[in-house]
């Protein structure tokens, strides 16, 4: 899903915003939760989420093998084989999923929701 300013979305899961806290004394005094289904407009979209370290490790590990395998020890090349096919469904769900961005939506309650996940909105 591409996000892109003036969007209308949709929160698609219940989401916990944090605890209030009363004075000196620390005592929790609330919890905001902001309920899936609230709808909102996205005013500004941040930017790509960075990579997971699996996925950065198996770019890594990919061009090691494609620059320097052919050179490499048999034992040390099947092991970084082993290295890279383990690493390999986490590499082929990013590659389905695509790059991730955040966003600033301002739901119609009157919330502004900033750095928010593409994940958790579904477009309308």
């Amino acid at each position: 899903m591409t996000l892109e300013e003036g969007r209308r979305v949709r929160l698609a899961e219940d989401l916990g915003i944090g605890e209030a806290v009363a004075g000196e004394t620390g005592a929790t005094v609330g919890f905001l939760s902001l309920g899936a289904g609230i709808e909102g407009t996205v005013e500004r979209v941040d930017g790509e989420l960075p990579e997971s370290e699996e996925v950065r490790e198996y770019q890594r590990l990919k061009a090691l093998f494609e620059d320097y395998g052919h050179t490499m020890p048999e034992a040390s090349r099947e092991r970084l084989e082993g290295q890279i096919a383990a690493l390999e469904p986490e590499w082929a769900e990013h590659q389905e999923r695509g790059s991730r961005v955040t966003v600033r939506v301002r739901l119609d309650n009157g919330f502004v929701l900033d750095g928010a996940h593409q994940d958790i909105l579904t477009p309308l």
